[in-house]
């Protein structure tokens, strides 16, 4: 591992690469790597005899159970599976036996069992190859699951050793497992990215010949993974590539400035969205009249919850900040009526709609990702529902009823939870008083070490997309100039979805920046 200088300024820490759109591509074809996936977020655990954390790390591993050692016998710390293949991509499955608390260092907590997948190209089976650990975005969202040598994916695999984990993630069912809330708080207060590393480095001590470091790529929150990853383990780095993910990191809870900043670009998105489709403004009044006209305020849901106006709001979270969103939202609202075929039947919503709705339902199939969403800004001190107070402080302006009566556009949401999705989303009602103490939860650990930024020695290089919805411009470029090193590649090319909509453009790029092909200037 070499040295990087560290800096007087964020000019001379970070450099600042601007993307154009006529930037010749490269390709590493002469380099072999092996990439390892590691679903940034642990998302699913329950009591049992397999136990498995759910690390979705580059190693998909998400966890299965956790097991105490008087109720069954030790599994093996670590299991590997044959090779099998999809088209132009050798696979191997890895099962490895964690620890529940780290902290705890020999006494025993039980343990989780985190299930990864390693991908290489077609004949480099045997090859030693370095690995690349993937860190999913989320938190509570597994790894992509290979189905071809595509994307970034197969860019990755020309040069690393690649692994993604499988493990399922925790279910609303095996959460229900536990007797109250309070003992459901004490169980997933262990999956935030201090032990996400916590897994990745237990991993690769076992996994990496002679204990070497290896390589990571953190996607959004992944990226807060990895820093956190530069701060207590940075040993166990060879280098690092962030897309969309560089989090704040002061002490304290940050989520305030995380929601003051994401509500003025959601503003701006919203302001963008209605210039491209201006017929919405009208089509998007009538559904917010509609729904709080129905009894109850909305509407039945397939997945059993309830479209109310503040629900339909919800569609910017995926609707406003990915590539094609825009267009996918207005598609929405294109087939937003039933046909009425015989007069005296009135007006009510197509099912296509609902059943968008539904499929965006985070709630339904990833619950770590409502519970933990706010508390993955916490250090020592609680989030409190900071979206809902924020959101508060902008008066009216959100207030979807008030806005279609007096005729402005109804403005949608970013990426943020509310106290009402717990009474409104069916799968979720039964954690609002889990998701209530998690909000006042105030003895949450450190996730970053500023002093270890300050002084960083591994090269690190970061995508940064200037107009991203998700991961705020302006916050990443604070925490940035506190990284000793890091080289910045700025771009508004790519929303925040960049990593996979560029076809491994991203990922080509940041590595031409850290191995020579893309020198300082």
């Amino acid at each position: 591992m070499h040295s990087l200088p560290k800096a007087q300024s964020l000019c001379a820490r970070a450099s600042l690469t601007i993307n154009t759109r006529n930037a010749s591509r490269f390709s590493f074809r002469d380099r072999r790597f092996s990439l390892f996936f590691f679903t940034a977020c642990s998302s699913s655990r329950s009591r049992g005899s397999a136990t498995a954390r759910a690390i979705h790390h580059s190693m998909d591993g998400r966890i299965e159970s956790t097991t105490k050692a008087e109720d069954s016998p030790s599994p093996a710390v670590h299991v590997a599976g044959d090779w099998y293949s999809v088209p132009e991509l050798r696979l191997r499955d890895h099962r490895f036996a964690v620890p529940l608390d780290y902290s705890l260092r020999g006494r025993s907590s039980g343990t989780i069992s985190v299930f990864a997948r390693e991908v290489v190209g077609v004949g480099k089976e045997e090859q030693r190859l370095p690995y690349l650990l993937y860190l999913q975005g989320g938190p509570g969202f597994e790894s992509p699951r290979p189905t071809e040598a595509s994307g970034w994916i197969k860019r990755a695999c020309e040069e690393f050793r690649r692994g993604t984990g499988l493990s399922t993630p925790l279910t609303f069912s095996s959460l229900s497992q536990f007797t109250s809330s309070e003992k459901l708080v004490d169980f997933i207060k262990y999956f935030r990215a201090d032990n996400i590393v916590n897994d990745a480095e237990f991993i690769r001590v076992r996994l990496v010949p002679n204990a070497g470091p290896w390589s990571i790529l953190g996607q959004s929150f992944g990226g807060f993974c990895a820093v956190t990853y530069l701060s207590f383990a940075p040993h166990g780095l060879k280098q690092v590539l962030i897309t969309g993910g560089i989090p704040p990191v002061v002490n304290g809870c940050t989520a305030d400035a995380v929601y003051k900043a994401c509500f003025e670009q959601v503003v701006l998105q919203n302001d963008k969205y209605y210039k491209r489709y201006p017929q919405d403004i009208e089509v998007v009044h009538e559904v917010v009249n509609y729904l709080a006209e129905c009894e109850g305020g909305g509407v039945p849901l397939p997945s059993g919850g309830i479209l109310t106006p503040t629900g339909l709001q919800v569609l910017g979270l995926s609707g406003l900040g990915f590539s094609n969103g825009f267009e996918r939202v207005h598609y929405m609202f294109e087939r937003v009526w039933d046909p009425i075929l015989v007069p005296v039947f009135s007006k009510h919503l197509i099912r296509y709609f609902l059943m968008y709705e539904h499929t965006i339902d985070f709630a339904t199939t990833n619950p770590l990702y409502a519970l933990l969403h706010e508390p993955i800004y916490c250090q020592g001190a609680p989030s409190q529902w900071s979206a809902h107070r924020i959101r508060s402080e902008h008066g009216s302006m959100f207030d979807a009823i008030k806005a279609a009566k007096e005729g402005r556009p109804v403005l949608f949401t970013g990426e943020m939870i509310f106290p009402w999705m717990f009474d409104e989303l069916l799968a979720l009602r039964d954690f609002k008083d889990v998701a209530h103490l998690l909000a006042e939860k105030k003895d949450w650990p450190a996730l970053y070490d500023i002093n270890a930024l300050n002084n960083n020695e591994v090269p690190v290089a970061a995508a940064v997309y200037y107009e991203d919805l998700y991961v705020n411009f302006k916050l990443s470029m604070e925490t940035a100039a506190q990284i000793a090193g890091i080289r910045l590649w700025i771009t508004n090319e790519f929303m925040h979805s960049g990593l996979r909509d560029s076809a491994g453009q991203v990922l080509d790029h940041l590595l031409g920046m850290l191995n020579g092909r893309k020198p300082l200037f």
